[in-house]
């Protein structure tokens, strides 16, 4: 993720990945075939601009991804609305009465797009570093869950591997550690864990498996990796609707770190905190979550 929206991708000498095709009719498919496709163009950037200058990498990759998702979906689903991480304002928050801030027209769109075109910039700028992503959810207003989820996909273009609803992964097995008693296996940052996420493992005697981006972490929960994954520092809609939607329909436990339930497409995009975990360990997680809170 970066702050450095609006920057442009355009780099001397950086050839523009050759993105085709027709995509397929249905949602989760087209999730996918929309998250595949950024995936390459990010790929094709780390090979042109290099590493030498890891902001600039950060800044190309962020508006090349951003710019071939909102052209596909202008071209294949003109009639939705779509946020996204560099979208200019995406982040304010918009309240009834505001006349100085042009109200956002996913609010009133039955259908929206919420798409991260780079989650884990960091991740995406270091040479040999896998543990990036895209993130492409679809929330519509017909719905008969909270978060209203319809579809999402996760690429993850350097581990060749992309997770999404059009065929939901199998629910992850229970891990022999578990079964046996040992300790719970908790993703978590690798460069700034929250702190009560560090006293959190302590208390159950879980243990931390550091990893960039918020997509890869959720992701490794659905494999069966890790357990569980716990964030509390600060997030928006974009960083988690795309891995929740998979987690959801693999069966997976996925709520506010107080139980409540996760809710999208919201006039404050800001959304800080979730916890993603194997149904079982919801109840254990959640009880222990409500001694260590910030």
């Amino acid at each position: 993720m970066s702050e450095q929206t609006g920057t442009s991708a355009r780099v001397a000498g950086q050839r523009e990945p050759e993105v085709s095709g027709t995509p397929p009719v249905n949602d989760s498919a087209f999730a996918r075939w929309l998250a595949d496709r950024a995936g390459q163009v990010l790929l094709q950037v780390r090979q042109d601009v290099g590493y030498s200058d890891g902001k600039a990498l950060k800044a190309a990759g962020d508006q090349a991804a951003h710019e071939l998702l909102r052209s596909e979906l202008a071209r294949w689903r003109p009639a939705d609305a779509v946020l996204s991480e560099e979208d200019d304002h995406s982040r304010v928050a918009w309240q009834d009465g505001e006349r100085d801030t042009l109200r956002p027209d996913r609010l009133d769109a039955s259908r929206v797009w919420i798409i991260d075109p780079l989650d884990g910039t960091r991740e995406f700028s270091e040479e040999g570093r896998a543990d990036w992503a895209v993130h492409v959810a679809l929330w519509t207003a017909d719905c008969s869950s909270p978060s209203c989820l319809a579809a999402g996909a996760v690429a993850m273009p350097a581990q060749h591997r992309t997770m999404a609803t059009d065929h939901v992964p199998a629910y992850p097995p229970l891990p022999l550690a578990a079964a046996t008693g040992g300790p719970i296996r908790i993703a978590a940052s690798r460069t700034r864990p929250p702190a009560f996420v560090t006293e959190l493992s302590q208390g159950i005697g879980a243990e931390l498996v550091p990893m960039g981006s918020a997509g890869v972490k959720i992701a490794s929960v659905i494999s069966g990796e890790t357990d569980a994954y716990i964030h509390a520092g600060g997030q928006y809609e974009w960083d988690s609707a795309a891995p929740v939607a998979v987690a959801l329909a693999t069966g997976l436990h996925a709520s506010r770190i107080d139980g409540s339930e996760l809710k999208y497409n919201q006039a404050d995009p800001k959304l800080p905190d979730l916890v993603v975990c194997r149904k079982d360990l919801a109840p254990r997680l959640l009880a222990a979550l409500q001694r260590h809170l910030p």
